[in-house]
C-alpha cells in the first residue's frame, strides 16, 4: 500500500472516528444511564451488568425513567415550551436575518467586508458576557427603562427582565449570526441577472422575490433555521439569567435533575428525547430530499 492509499484511508476515516469518540461512545453511556435507577453513591445510579450476580440476574435495565416522563406534566410542558420559543426564534432570526443578508450579497465587495465583520464581531465576546449586558438593559434600571421615563414615555419602569419577551429577544440576538451567515453565503451565489431579466420581462420586485430569489435561496434559509433552532431548543443559559425561575425550557430543566436533584437516570432521560426530537425529524427531511433529488435526476 502506498503512501497515497494510506492518506485516503485517513481522510475516510477521520470523521468516522470524530463521530464515535464525540457522539456514539457519549450517546451510548447517556442512553445507558437512563436505563439506570438513581442511588446515593458515586456514580448515582445503578450498574447496568453486575457481574457479582447470578448470570441470569447480572443485567438489570429500567424504562420507569421514560414513564414518568410521560406522566409528569412539567417534563411535557418544558418540552412543549421549549419547541414553541425555538420555533418562534427561528421564524424571527428568519424574519430579520434575510434582509440582512440579501443588503450583505448586493453590497459592494468594500461594504461586504465591513457588514461581515460586523456581524462576526459578537463572536469575540463571550457569550455569558453579552447575555449579562442584556440583564442590564432590560433590567428596571437599565437603559431602555431609563430612556422611555426620560422621554415621557412611560411613569414607571416597564418589567422586560424575566419575561418570555426577554428570552426571545436574547435568543434572536445571540444566533441571528447563524442565520445570516447561510444565508449569506447561499445569496451570494445567485445569479442577479435572473432578477434583472424577470424585471425586465415586466415582474414586480415581490414577484420577482417570491418567483426567482426565495426559491434559489431555500438551502440557504434551511441550513440557517437549522443551526437556529437545534441550539435553542436546548438553550440553558439565556432562560435561566434572562427568563428567570419561571423559565421551563428543558435545558432548565435538565440542568436541574442533574445538578439539584442528582437524578442522573432521570435527566439522562431527558436528554435522550431531546436528542430524538432533534434527530429524528433531520433524518425525515434527509430521507426526503435525497429522494427528491434521485427523482430529478
Amino acid at each position: 500500500m502506498n503512501r497515497d492509499d494510506l492518506w485516503r484511508r485517513f481522510v475516510i476515516v477521520t470523521p468516522y472516528l470524530w463521530l464515535l469518540m464525540f457522539f456514539l461512545i457519549p450517546f451510548g453511556l447517556v442512553l445507558k444511564i437512563s436505563f439506570a435507577d438513581p442511588i446515593v453513591a458515586m456514580p448515582p445510579f445503578t450498574s447496568l451488568f453486575d457481574f457479582n450476580k447470578a448470570p441470569g440476574e447480572s443485567f438489570y435495565a429500567t424504562l420507569d425513567n421514560y414513564r414518568f416522563l410521560l406522566k409528569d406534566d412539567l417534563y411535557r410542558i418544558s418540552y412543549l415550551k421549549s419547541l414553541k420559543i425555538a420555533f418562534f426564534s427561528t421564524c424571527l432570526c428568519l424574519l430579520v436575518g434575510y434582509p440582512i443578508a440579501y443588503a450583505i450579497a448586493r453590497a459592494s465587495p468594500v461594504w461586504r467586508n465591513m457588514f461581515l465583520f460586523l456581524i462576526i464581531l459578537p463572536f469575540w465576546i463571550s457569550f455569558l458576557l453579552r447575555v449579562y449586558a442584556w440583564m442590564g438593559i432590560l433590567s428596571t434600571n437599565g437603559v431602555i427603562n431609563n430612556l422611555l421615563l426620560s422621554i415621557g414615555l412611560i411613569e414607571q419602569p416597564l418589567q422586560l427582565l424575566y419575561t418570555d419577551f426577554s428570552v426571545y429577544l436574547g435568543i434572536v440576538y445571540s444566533y441571528l449570526p447563524f442565520m445570516v451567515l447561510p444565508l449569506y453565503a447561499t445569496l451570494a451565489k445567485l445569479d442577479f441577472d435572473l432578477n434583472d431579466a424577470a424585471a425586465d420581462l415586466g415582474a414586480k420586485p415581490l414577484t420577482v422575490f417570491r418567483d426567482v430569489t426565495l426559491p434559489l435561496s431555500i438551502p440557504g434559509i434551511i441550513s440557517g433555521s437549522l443551526l437556529v433552532f437545534i441550539p435553542a431548543l436546548g438553550e440553558f443559559v439565556i432562560p435561566a439569567l434572562l427568563g428567570g425561575l419561571d423559565s421551563l425550557m428543558i435545558g432548565r430543566t435538565l440542568y436541574d435533575e442533574f445538578f439539584g436533584n442528582r437524578d442522573w437516570p432521570l435527566a439522562s432521560a431527558v436528554a435522550i428525547i431531546l436528542l430524538l426530537m432533534l434527530v429524528v425529524p433531520m433524518m425525515v427531511f434527509q430521507h426526503y430530499q435525497l429522494r427528491e433529488t434521485d427523482q430529478r435526476e
